[in-house]
């Protein structure tokens, strides 16, 4: 079978492309730029990528393609997605193909689902299948240091599965077991309501065979930040679930080794650390993870870049900034990163955001630009640990203005 991804540079199209790839398909794609954080790893695959406009032409120069996967963030009229319709193309999202694999490959799927956390936790679960010897193939929406962001080997039993609640992805499955850090109301342009948000998790949840979520967390583990170490507890509790025979000490000792995951406070430089929280209480917690590192270095405090992801998510989310920063010794805000917008809605600015929470004294409103890269580096010359919090595109930024 051949499988055509378009976007398949992307985290979460990527990693798909890996897996099926592994798991003996033809799989061939295209991008509109060569800079996706899994490039590398589909080169490096030897999975042909198409970079350039995808007007699809390049699609119709294909013999033989069966199936046609798109992100949902394809429009209707994306030409690929048309001429795939022209041609006869089996076309689907994502959740469709995932499913294919989980059934015909015969895994029992272990997903992660929830707002926040769920990268993470992704990641613990797939770092310590591979240290306990755990068969199991996996897809997580992030590069990791320790394994490749989509895999399956012949054999494996389980498919590790980080399980989006975006475009009700995570309703397409019957997880085998499943794991859900947290719940709170976010994405708005899929979910009217709060009530429609949990009805998602519900039915998510009745659609899993055993559900891991809540509880205390475990004392022995020592990863740094509260959330962290909440999100290694769900994990153990679904090792030693899954596999009861484990000596959990043992376990233990292997989660605690956990070197982490790109983009979830990520070291990229001395003191500066980046992170993809785009919710309030995802930035509130990302916060005070730094706020404990930085004490364990010696240094001052934490100072933040702060770049929203959605205007349509600043409308719903805005109240709820009101503590988020509490924790900062100074704010740097910028303007939000426009995605999937609705028309004609009124564009929040970082003044409109900044009057929303408790101590608008620490913040300034700021531009990704040569001014701010003196003030970041001012202030961690100062002594302070500097938390980037951005989107994909500038995060890049930050790494080459603010590397040692």
């Amino acid at each position: 079978m051949k499988i055509y991804i378009s976007g398949i540079s992307g985290k979460g199209m990527g990693p798909l492309a890996l897996m099926a790839s592994d798991a003996g398909f033809e799989v061939i794609g295209s991008d509109l730029v060569a800079d996706g954080d899994i490039m590398p790893e589909l080169l490096k695959r030897g999975i042909e990528v198409h970079i350039g406009e995808q007007n699809g032409e390049f699609l119709r120069s294909l013999d033989g393609v069966d199936w046609f996967v798109h992100t949902s963030a394809l429009k209707p009229d994306n030409p690929e997605l048309l001429a795939a319709r022209e041609l006869g193309i089996r076309i689907s999202k994502r959740d469709e193909l995932i499913a294919f694999l989980v059934d015909k490959l015969n895994l029992k799927m272990v997903a992660v689902a929830g707002t926040h956390g769920k990268t993470t936790t992704t990641a613990i679960l797939i770092y310590a299948f591979g240290r306990l010897g755990v068969p199991a193939s996996h897809i997580v929406g992030s590069t990791l240091s320790f394994a490749p962001a989509g895999k399956y080997t012949p054999g494996d039993e389980f498919f590790i599965y980080e399980a989006d609640e975006f475009d009700r992805n995570f309703l397409n499955f019957h997880p085998y077991i499943s794991l859900i850090p947290s719940e709170t109301y976010d994405h708005a342009d899929i979910y009217p309501t709060r009530e429609d948000y949990h009805n998602a998790f519900e039915q998510f949840r009745s659609q899993s065979q055993t559900v891991v979520e809540g509880g205390d967390v475990d004392p022995r583990i020592t990863l740094v930040g509260e959330s962290r170490r909440f999100d290694a507890t769900l994990a153990l509790r679904a090792i030693m679930r899954l596999h009861p025979e484990f000596d959990e000490e043992r376990v233990i000792r292997i989660i605690n080794d956990f070197p982490g995951v790109a983009r979830r406070f990520e070291k990229i430089a001395t003191n500066v650390y980046s992170d993809y929280a785009h919710h309030p209480e995802e930035v509130e917690t990302v916060i005070s993870i730094a706020n404990e590192e930085a004490e364990r270095l010696g240094l001052k405090g934490v100072v933040v870049a702060y770049q929203p992801l959605q205007n349509m998510r600043q409308h719903e989310v805005r109240h709820q900034y009101k503590k988020t920063f509490l924790g900062a010794a100074k704010l740097f805000w910028l303007p939000t990163f426009l995605t999937r917008e609705k028309p004609g809605f009124e564009i929040l600015t970082p003044e409109d955001l900044i009057a929303e929470i408790e101590n608008p004294e620490i913040a300034e409103p700021a531009d990704l630009n040569n001014v701010l890269a003196e003030k970041l580096l001012a202030y961690k010359k100062d002594g302070y640990l500097i938390l980037m919090i951005l989107t994909g595109e500038t995060d890049e930024w930050a790494r080459q203005n603010l590397k040692d």
